[in-house]
């Protein structure tokens, strides 16, 4: 698969992977305009281009208060996220090339105030979602939120995934409607974070095309 390529789905405008990118950079901007100012961290699993987290960072009067870890595998990718945030002036954002399902890529930023899962959960296996959502006690801050992504194609993970954030003490503020083919949610952490557990890996990145052929 050539990630990058992929990514200029992104461009079309009226395409499904641009109205999403659009919800989720909102869900972004939402948390960060209602978090009181001072230092605020956030984490990026499998973050791709960080198109996400970074166009909102460049223009919201929080910039200065984020120090942000994005971590992806494909190094032309993370070319594309690192020039962004050179020429945006993004000196706390730190793009890592490396495999987002290690839990070690999170030390020192774990817990975070806000944990970006978007485009893994249609990637990876059933078992491997629960996998990563049990770990977000871990990454995420008593009162930080898990923004996160997936299709709603059959069979529709949505419903068991916001189920699996509710039993580990996530309530959810909000979820994109069910005639909504790519799904997003954002639950908020009300629990105590865990100490982050090290040398694990979370998932197996496989790829949607081979999930469903």
């Amino acid at each position: 698969m050539d990630w990058r390529a992929w990514h200029e789905k992104y461009d079309s405008r009226d395409s499904r992977m641009a109205r999403r990118l659009r919800t989720v950079q909102d869900q972004i901007r939402f948390v960060l305009d209602h978090t009181r100012s001072g230092p605020f961290r956030a984490i990026s699993l499998c973050a791709g281009q960080g198109r996400d987290l970074l166009e909102v960072l460049a223009c919201h009067p929080k910039r200065g208060d984020v120090r942000a870890r994005l971590v992806e595998l494909d190094e032309q990718n993370t070319a594309v996220a690192a020039e962004f945030a050179r020429a945006n002036m993004l000196d706390q954002v730190e793009i890592v090339t490396g495999d987002a399902s290690l839990t070690d890529q999170y030390r020192s930023m774990a817990p975070a105030d806000l944990v970006l899962i978007c485009g893994l959960f249609g990637n990876i296996s059933d078992d491997d979602i629960k996998r990563t959502i049990d770990a977000c006690p871990q990454l995420c801050a008593t009162g930080g939120h898990v923004i996160w992504t997936r299709h709603r194609r059959t069979p529709d993970r949505v419903p068991s995934i916001c189920e699996r954030f509710e039993a580990l003490g996530f309530d959810q503020r909000w979820l994109s409607g069910d005639d909504t083919e790519l799904g997003v949610g954002v639950h908020r952490f009300a629990g105590a974070p865990r100490p982050l557990e090290t040398g694990r890996s979370l998932f197996r990145f496989i790829g949607y095309d081979r999930l469903v052929s």
